[in-house]
């Protein structure tokens, strides 16, 4: 895969900022959504070989910092379970990644956020070491290429436990493991950190307020509506990537 040199501007380099400090205010008050949601806006602004590292460093600091500040309820048996298919999976997405055209990575991201946002939930399914280990081998595929599989991963880690601060704490770990996987391969793929290091820093930090003042929020804010609201919006962001693929299409 090959990397552009892509400037942004200083409205879209303040937007992305603001976008993370809400979408973390977000799954800091609701439980869910801001992963996605973050992974809808910034396609929307960046070339499509960007978007997936550029929402992987920002997801690994999140959840880094969120398992770090709860690793005494972290399941270490889940997470050793884990690892393997990451790795696996990791190994087997880089073969698939170097061949995809800009357009199918339109494709396969706005497709993944209308299976979300309208698509059947996850079967109820006890999970055990083996199946532990083909999710992760799954998901860490997937993320490669549609980048937020938080709530697939979320779906397995509920079911495995009942305790909220060791789901919450679990879920963190799984997920800065494999974003870092994720990391690893577009690296190896030629994907240069550097020039970014400013916005993520700024993203990073203001992610983190957004936090802090979502957990404050989290009993007060009313979702009735909220999730039919939430979904159409990101319909709405799918549907307009889903019409740059059909114009790049159309050139080939």
């Amino acid at each position: 895969m090959e990397f552009i040199v892509y400037t942004l501007s200083e409205l879209v380099f303040i937007s992305l900022i603001i976008t993370a400090f809400f979408t973390s205010m977000l799954t800091a008050s609701l439980g869910a959504g801001g992963g996605i949601l973050m992974l809808g806006v910034i396609a929307q602004v960046m070339p499509p070989q960007l978007v997936i590292p550029i929402h992987g460093i920002i997801q690994l600091g999140s959840n880094a910092g969120r398992a770090s500040m709860s690793w005494r309820s972290i399941d270490w048996n889940v997470i050793v379970a884990f690892l393997p298919g990451a790795v696996i999976g990791s190994a087997i997405g880089l073969l698939v990644l170097i061949t995809l055209s800009t357009a199918m990575m339109y494709l396969l991201i706005s497709g993944f956020i209308l299976f979300l946002c309208w698509g059947p939930k996850l079967p109820k399914i006890a999970l055990g070491k083996i199946g532990i280990s083909f999710a992760s081998l799954t998901t860490t595929f997937l993320t490669l290429f549609v980048g937020a599989t938080g709530p697939l991963v979320g779906a397995f880690i509920k079911r495995i436990h009942a305790d909220k601060q060791k789901t919450i704490a679990t879920f963190a770990a799984i997920m800065t493991l494999q974003h870092s996987c994720k990391i690893a391969v577009f690296g190896y793929t030629g994907f240069n950190i550097t020039p970014w290091i400013p916005l993520l820093i700024c993203m990073i930090l203001s992610g983190a307020l957004g936090t802090w003042v979502g957990l404050r929020l989290s009993k007060k804010i009313p979702d009735k509506h909220f999730h039919l609201m939430f979904n159409i919006l990101l319909s709405l962001l799918a549907l307009r990537l889903i019409w740059q693929a059909i114009g790049l299409l159309s050139q080939e």
